[in-house]
């Protein structure tokens, strides 16, 4: 008899613990409620983890996972944590001798299972730990000199050279079930039905945007494959197009694995196949560096950046939070994100230059508020995300290349088709002045029913000023780190 720990693996396919939990006799799978244990010391205090979004896909994800679970015979036994406590009240009611999970991969959660792993042993029961998240475990990926790797390009080429994929595995036809049920909570009994920012519950966006749980990835997978992959290297850029695979929420919660979701594509064309494998490499990169610098989570990677004079603007932080600063490509995906839980990658990148690089305000506070917000949050790919941003971190964006809203908009939403889906206020304005309305002749604004500080803000910032006063305060960082013996130059 096997208890099965579902934590953010919540697919049958695929899923070596519960392949070989199934292979022995009776399964129990069990799911546990424990943020406590899933936010790292570093961020105690804060609103934890899982965020307000993702606490929404649980609440879709979790009776999913049940349902295929009792397709097959079984079903999704559900407590409150603490998890040790949990997993030995279930194991010695239903009889089992041992109790498997796949790893999550991450520093925090690593120690948390060692000392789970301690307590189900002192118990008396096996523990078998699989991987599963990632291609290769971080150990398995070095530099020459036995390292960790700090900048992504020679990191992927050393992956690919070590790198033979298994195909993945079907899920188990049937699974059989224990003699008798431990106890079950019922799921309103999580916090997670509802997602509330400040009083407003935002969550109708997402149930029309998303499909969670297993069925719903492979369907998302599949949908990519047809009508997204081909045209990929180039398109995912631009938002408006449908280039993107929106697999980044079932990746995180584990309802496609990484090894389905590598030879999905192998039959489309050879450079989206390569460029998107490099973008499920970028991820893998990102849980490799947490684990050999887990405190970069809330501190630099470069030291250096520990004297940047970082700004606490609460005005421009709610008007960056709500999509109302001003700049259209800036404030249509800050408003995606609040409706639909998910921003697309490059206007990602844009929003959170404008953040820490127009506003001054520090890369963890930013990295919070998507920490809440964003359905596909993964603690390793946001810290590395931003920290890139901020040009504090590995394989970083220097920090003085300055990501232009305006340029950027014009460049990747040049139609303004973004713009106009998320900013409709500004739908009637012409191409050539939807991303700088504030350039548009006063007969323009009133013809498209704009104006300006009414119906949509005048930026919140002058950019090519704040540029010039970034490029100072970097330069300011810089002497002050050298005062210091922080200062690090380059890459990294």
């Amino acid at each position: 008899m096997t208890v099965v720990w579902f934590r953010r693996a919540l697919r049958l396919a695929d899923h070596a613990a519960l392949t070989f939990a199934a292979g022995r006799g009776p399964v129990t799978p069990v799911w546990i409620w424990a943020p406590d244990e899933e936010t790292p010391p570093a961020l105690a205090g804060t609103a934890g983890l899982p965020g307000g979004a993702q606490r929404w896909w649980l609440s879709r994800s979790l009776p999913a996972l049940d349902a295929s679970l009792r397709e097959r015979g079984s079903r999704l036994v559900l407590r409150h944590g603490p998890s040790a406590e949990a997993l030995i009240d279930v194991a010695r009611t239903v009889g089992a001798d041992t109790v498997v999970w796949e790893s999550d991969a991450m520093p925090h959660l690593d120690t948390r299972d060692a000392e789970v792993r301690r307590a189900l042993e002192a118990a008396g029961l096996t523990v078998r730990v699989f991987g599963g998240r990632l291609i290769h475990e971080p150990e398995v990926v070095r530099t020459g000199g036995d390292q960790p790797y700090r900048v992504f390009t020679p990191f992927w080429k050393r992956v690919r050279e070590v790198t033979d994929v298994p195909a993945p595995t079907p899920a188990p036809a049937t699974l059989d079930a224990p003699d008798a049920w431990p106890a079950s909570e019922p799921l309103d009994a999580f916090p997670l039905t509802a997602v509330q920012q400040d009083g407003v519950d935002w969550s109708g966006g997402m149930d029309a945007a998303w499909t969670p749980g297993e069925a719903g990835a492979q369907a998302r997978l599949a949908a990519f494959v047809a009508g997204g992959l081909d045209g990929y290297s180039e398109g995912r850029d631009h938002p408006a197009e449908p280039y993107v695979s929106r697999l980044s929420p079932h990746l995180h919660f584990g309802e496609v694995s990484i090894r389905q979701a590598w030879h999905g594509v192998s039959d489309g064309p050879a450079d989206d196949v390569a460029k998107f494998r490099a973008e499920l490499g970028w991820r893998e990169f990102a849980y490799h560096v947490l684990q050999s610098r887990p405190e970069t989570i809330h501190a630099p990677m470069n030291a250096a950046f520990e004297a940047f004079p970082w700004r606490d603007d609460a005005d421009g932080l709610a008007a960056w939070q709500r999509g109302l600063t001003g700049y259209p490509i800036v404030d249509a995906g800050m408003r995606e994100l609040w409706a639909t839980g998910w921003m697309h990658n490059r206007v990602r990148m844009i929003v959170a230059s404008f953040l820490v690089k127009d506003l001054f305000v520090p890369w963890t506070v930013g990295a919070a508020w998507f920490a809440d917000t964003l359905l596909d949050h993964d603690l390793a790919s946001n810290t590395l995300g931003w920290q890139w941003v901020a040009g504090s971190g590995a394989d970083a964006q220097p920090f003085f290349r300055i990501f232009n809203p305006v340029g950027q908009g014009e460049r990747f939403d040049a139609d303004g088709a973004y713009v106009r889906r998320w900013v409709p206020e500004l739908a009637g304005l012409s191409d050539d002045v939807i991303h700088r309305p504030w350039e548009a002749t006063p007969l323009d604004l009133a013809a498209a029913g704009v104006t300006l500080g009414e119906t949509y803000p005048p930026p919140i910032v002058d950019h090519a000023a704040r540029r010039l006063e970034a490029l100072a305060a970097l330069d300011q960082m810089r002497e002050a780190s050298k005062a210091q013996g922080t200062l690090k130059t380059g890459r990294m």
